[in-house]
């Protein structure tokens, strides 16, 4: 096991170009930002700490000030069976970290003038103008889902005859619109967060399989009920994966494509894609999960199969790898307002209104107290609802395997963290860390 604290630029000078070329941001010492560097010596013995109890193979963290990195820390493994230490070159699955980068990439399509937010999505994606929703006395939840792949390969194959169960539906009081999926209150769901008839249709139609492009995708999509009337609540669900289709159709390129070409090659995002080349596959993280004894064994090896390899579905809802280096420059170009090393992806503007609040007024609204929820991000409030550090305004998201990320315009700090535990039982790791890197602000 090895554990490195790169804190001081002066040591990160030492450090060979291919070991830092990842984080990609220029170094400082702690002190030159305004933090403690004995307070942040508590990140790497939490670290520590969990990759000694076994809870974790291993996690970095990554914590950047005034536009400059000014601290990584790392232990334990990327991949504990080939003894595979963790670095900063791992590259990670970031699952729902994924989001942000797709609403990225939507909002450029937006200030390019191809539509307005409030444009039916159905205008671009003729599949989804005229979804039926359910009726709310169908909705007989069995509890809650699980999240996993079955072992058997065959029930990963495309369905191309959409199966749906014999239940009421009424047509939409309005149509979805574009605002409605970046702020996820589209009506739709994902399939594994609950037993609902319409989560067993997600299933019995294979709609988070990776054999089908994003336009069979949105074909089966579009003939499932919808689960309530969109605009009535926010409900977390592939509504992402349906901005990526959207991307393709108003781009024309394939969203692969159009991410590389227009996110990951101008922000210098080198090891940001969809899956692990060739070259790369001895950098990926291994997945491991609990074992229900309070240690961890690899996870299904389906869990990665399409992070190993090109895949059909280009998933901008959870479908990206990436290192933490990677993922602190597109941070950074979101804190800059929208620009990054003479490189602007948004305006200033469009980056204020992804991060403001688009939930307010629904019956529901996004279900954390003390946040909302703008066009991509949950967006803090109110401190003393959600009871935490961060500051009103900042903004944020995970990931399923336990990955985090945050920003806070007012103190210009940005934070990463990536582990790799599926599913994370909701483990507060990146609490913990989110904690420990606020009391370290010494100014």
């Amino acid at each position: 096991m090895k554990f490195r604290n790169l804190i001081f630029a002066a040591m990160l000078a030492a450090i060979p170009i291919s070991a830092i070329s990842a984080q990609s941001l220029p170094t400082t010492s702690p002190e030159r930002v305004g933090l403690s560097e004995e307070r942040l010596h508590r990140i790497g013995d939490a670290i520590r700490a969990d990759v000694a109890s076994d809870r974790i193979a291993g996690a970095l963290a990554m914590v950047a000030r005034n536009g400059k990195l000014a601290y990584v820390d790392y232990a334990g493994m990327a991949d504990m069976e080939k003894g595979r230490e963790i670095n900063e070159d791992t590259i990670f699955r970031i699952y729902s970290m994924s989001k942000p980068i797709t609403s990225v990439a939507v909002m450029m399509l937006y200030e390019e003038g191809h539509f307005f937010l409030d444009d039916p999505v159905g205008n671009y994606i003729p599949e989804l103008a005229k979804m039926e929703v359910i009726e709310p006395s169908e909705l007989k939840a069995g509890g809650a889902g699980v999240f996993n792949l079955p072992d058997d390969s065959a029930a990963n194959k495309v369905v191309t005859d959409v199966k749906r169960l014999d239940v009421k539906t009424s047509p939409q009081k309005r149509p979805i619109t574009i605002r409605d999926l970046l702020r996820h209150s589209a009506g739709l769901t994902y399939g594994f967060f609950g037993n609902t008839p319409v989560d067993k249709m997600y299933q019995m139609n294979g709609l988070l399989v990776s054999d089908q492009n994003l336009e069979d995708f949105v074909r089966k999509l579009g003939e499932i009920p919808l689960q309530f009337h969109p605009g009535d609540r926010w409900h977390y669900s592939v509504s992402v994966d349906v901005l990526g289709r959207l991307v393709e159709v108003v781009s024309g390129q394939t969203f692969d494509v159009f991410l590389q070409e227009r996110i990951f090659d101008p922000l210098g995002m080198i090891d940001t894609g969809f899956y692990a080349p060739p070259e790369k596959l001895d950098r990926l993280a291994q997945l491991y999960a609990p074992d229900g004894e309070g240690s961890i064994i690899p996870a299904n090896p389906l869990m990665s199969r399409n992070f190993i390899a090109k895949p059909k579905t280009f998933s901008g809802g959870g479908g990206l790898v990436a290192t933490a280096g990677d993922y602190m420059r597109f941070s950074q170009m979101l804190l800059n307002g929208g620009e990054l090393d003479g490189v602007r992806i948004l305006s200033r503007k469009t980056i204020e209104m992804m991060t403001t609040d688009h939930c307010e007024g629904l019956p529901s609204g996004f279900q954390r107290p003390g946040y909302g929820f703008g066009l991509g991000f949950a967006v803090s409030e109110d401190r003393g609802l959600h009871g935490g550090p961060a500051t009103e305004g900042e903004f944020n998201w995970g990931g399923a395997a336990g990955t985090k990320f945050w920003v806070d315009p007012e103190e210009d700090l940005i934070a990463v963290y990536m582990i790799q535990i599926l599913p994370h039982g909701g483990l507060r790791y990146g609490d913990v860390f989110k904690n420990l890197v606020y009391q370290s602000i010494d100014d």
